[in-house]
């Protein structure tokens, strides 16, 4: 299973690799914004809300969607078991 976490580009990092700045919950990362880029101009992605995967950032998303997606994963880590559950 794979999951696509909403983040928002806050920067360009470098435009000839197509790489951006993407914050996730206050952290903030170098994303490949090579599949997202092609629909508009890298300089007007910054602002914009994608579904990063593994350092990419695999499609943009508008920002209700991003900001149900991310209330729903706050939901989730709240009533994670306070333990591993016996795991090794």
């Amino acid at each position: 299973m794979c999951l696509g976490t909403p983040g928002q580009i806050v920067a360009i990092h470098d435009a000839a690799k197509k790489l951006g700045v993407v914050e996730i919950a206050g952290v903030r990362r170098v994303t490949n914004l090579a599949c997202v880029v092609d629909e508009i101009p890298l300089d007007a992605c910054v602002g914009e809300w994608v579904l990063v995967h593994v350092g990419f950032a695999m499609s943009r998303i508008d920002p209700e969607e991003a900001r149900r997606t991310l209330s729903l994963l706050a939901e989730l880590g709240d009533s994670a078991p306070a333990d591993d559950g016996g795991l090794p």
